[in-house]
């Protein structure tokens, strides 16, 4: 009797020692970050039967298992995910909103400095200083474009490189995950099966800081490993081996850090798949707001530099020569992939700045054709066979400068990337704005009918003719005749006539026989006929398919960028609500609370005294009984 009672003692005594020991360790670790409250479950051990009953034998610890929610814990991720994600998307695209729409260095008050230098120019054309001006006006705004271009381009190195350190710090994590599988499948083995939960915890804690990094998911194995899956469902980790990643410019363009998955003889471009975190809001934020920004602001500069020369080319100079391009019109850029077998260059052209987009575009050979997608998005916009043209977009890409192709060759084509930094202005001498038009017409001093030239201008360069010419009006035939050719008048009372590179535009019906001479603008020094059609450029719609004017395209960037940087707040201060709900939610279950440690503390406390009295109680019994067979 007294050694079963004595064994029930014992066993109380030893149960609530470690009940004691698992309080104080949850006590002791209140304030561990990711730590998760452990709880001592006890049992009653295997009663005795004694003839008339069975007989309790005391109490035994059964486990020791933390309080844990796997759902919460993956909203935890889930939300830590994409509040990291929200928050850096922010930050930077709150940079490039304020570098855009800057009063004093953004592009918009440069446009308007430039185009009011024209019309002072127009306003009088035969002063040196207003042209001087005009030239200095086109200096600082190519200084605007570059200046513009080149914090955007620091902003995309910086991207670059938290890119590459992201990606060192995933693999550092994935590495910790498989050794800490490893140590757990181990301990799961050496203990029967019992739960390691310390460990558990430091790999839970492991995958929550890897949730700041990038979108995870994970399945547990049946040997206690953990499966870790990344993106849209990339292997990181599985069982006790990470998979190794790298950051490197993967594709055509080797400045433009790509996400690449290292397997067995190749690195497979995984970027497009990463998602969340702070790697997905840097590839994010380079998609749709860097190269957006620079795209468009190349487009803005292509726009402007091939308006203004086109126009400009039609003007006449102070040495009354024809005008010559004004800005140096910038280039696209075709880059080949490094692992292209073919050789020569792809040439690519802009035939329309007007139909141009603020895409990229991928060319890859299939083998029988070269295939055209846009990017980002990789829709198929046409197809050529090897050495034909294809003509898209305002675009010219002829693939007859490429040999060799084989299946997989491709070439990056960016047709507006690069404009805001090549832009620049080829005239320095102010004699050779051409603010006059190079053609002057006047009617004859006989005509007897009402008829007055309403303009004149040039309006194709290649085919201009200045030899004097005289436009004879038929009555009879209701025509205007110049030599051979005739033009009939419009019933509408203007006649826009098109003859030798020049537009004539008369206005009312002449008398039969009247006259209108039409030859070269010899002396025109104070003609501002062409400088006004410069200034005009300003308000003219002649960007994104005739919609857009040069510096509304500008305002529709500022304007895209600050409804995403405002869109990105508004998610960011909505996902740190739903982070700390996440916090509050585990922590109301994982989290230990010192007052209920406390009233456990002491419960244990209790119970392991009582214990010690069982067996103080045992002991007196059996002395008793001790003493009894003496007697």
């Amino acid at each position: 009797m007294s050694s079963g009672v004595l064994g029930i003692g014992v066993s109380g005594l030893l149960a609530f020692q470690r009940a004691l020991g698992v309080t104080g360790n949850n006590i002791a670790n209140s304030a561990t970050e990711g730590y998760s409250r452990q709880r001592i479950d006890l049992s009653t051990q295997i009663p005795q039967f004694a003839g008339n009953g069975y007989f309790g034998s005391g109490v035994q610890v059964s486990g020791v298992n933390r309080i844990f929610d796997q759902f919460v814990e993956t909203q935890l991720r889930n939300s830590t995910s994409a509040s990291e994600q929200y928050a850096l998307y922010y930050d930077f695209a709150r940079r490039v909103d304020n570098l855009l729409a800057n009063p004093d260095s953004g592009l918009a008050p440069g446009l308007q400095q430039f185009f009011a230098a024209v019309q002072d120019v127009a306003n009088d054309p035969t002063s040196n200083a207003a042209r001087q001006v005009l030239i200095s006006e086109a200096e600082s705004l190519v200084d605007r474009f570059s200046f513009l271009n080149q914090r955007l381009e620091d902003q995309r190195n910086l991207v670059n490189g938290q890119i590459r350190t992201t990606v060192e710090e995933i693999n550092s994590l994935a590495e910790a995950i498989a050794d800490l599988n490893k140590v757990i499948v181990s301990a799961l083995g050496r203990g029967g099966g019992a739960p390691p939960n310390d460990l558990l915890d430091q790999r839970d804690r492991l995958v929550l800081q890897l949730s700041e990094l990038v979108s995870v998911n994970t399945i547990e194995q049946d040997d206690g490993a953990l499966n870790v899956f990344i993106g849209n469902g990339q292997n990181l980790v599985l069982g006790n081996r990470p998979t190794v990643l790298v950051a490197d410019g993967l594709g055509p363009d080797p400045a433009q850090m790509q996400v690449g998955y290292v397997s067995p003889g190749a690195t497979v471009d995984i970027t497009s798949f990463m998602t969340g975190g702070r790697l997905g809001a840097l590839l994010d934020l380079r998609t749709s707001v860097l190269d957006v920004a620079q795209n468009s602001l190349g487009r803005t500069a292509i726009g402007l530099a091939q308006a203004f020369n086109d126009q400009h080319v039609l003007g006449q100079d102070l040495n009354s020569q024809l005008g010559e391009a004004f800005f140096r019109v910038p280039e696209p850029e075709a880059i080949a992939s490094a692992s292209n077998a073919a050789t020569g260059d792809l040439q690519v052209e802009i035939q329309d700045y007007s139909a141009l987009t603020l895409n990229d575009y991928r060319l890859r050979f299939d083998g029988t054709d070269w295939q055209l997608r846009r990017e980002p998005g990789g829709q198929l916009l046409g197809a050529v066979a090897p050495g034909g043209t294809l003509l898209i977009e305002g675009l010219s890409i002829d693939t007859s400068g490429i040999a060799g192709a084989a299946t997989g060759d491709t070439f990056l084509i960016r047709p507006t990337r690069g404009g805001a930094n090549q832009i620049d202005t080829v005239i320095s001498d102010p004699r050779m704005v051409a603010a006059a038009s190079p053609v002057r017409a006047s009617p004859d001093g006989d005509n007897t009918g009402p008829a007055i030239v309403r303009s004149v201008i040039a309006v194709d360069r290649d085919a201009l003719d200045l030899t004097p010419v005289t436009v004879t009006y038929n009555a009879g035939a209701s025509q205007f005749e110049i030599g051979g050719d005739t033009f009939p008048l419009d019933p509408s009372g203007v006649t826009v006539i098109n003859h030798n590179g020049w537009e004539l535009t008369i206005e009312g019906v002449p008398g039969d026989g009247d006259e209108f001479q039409v030859g070269p603008n010899i002396g025109g020094v104070g003609d501002n006929r062409n400088a006004l059609a410069l200034a005009g450029l300003q308000d003219q719609r002649m960007m994104a398919g005739g919609t857009a004017t040069l510096e509304g395209t500008y305002n529709t960037l500022v304007a895209e960028v600050g409804t995403r940087t405002r869109q990105a707040e508004i998610a960011a201060r909505a996902q740190v609500k739903l982070l700390d709900e996440a916090r509050a939610q585990r922590e109301s279950i994982s989290g230990v609370n010192l007052d209920e440690e406390a009233a456990n503390l002491l419960r244990y406390q209790q119970a392991y005294q009582a214990a010690a009295q069982v067996i103080s109680v045992t002991n007196s019994l059996f002395d008793t009984l001790i003493n009894a067979v003496r007697r």
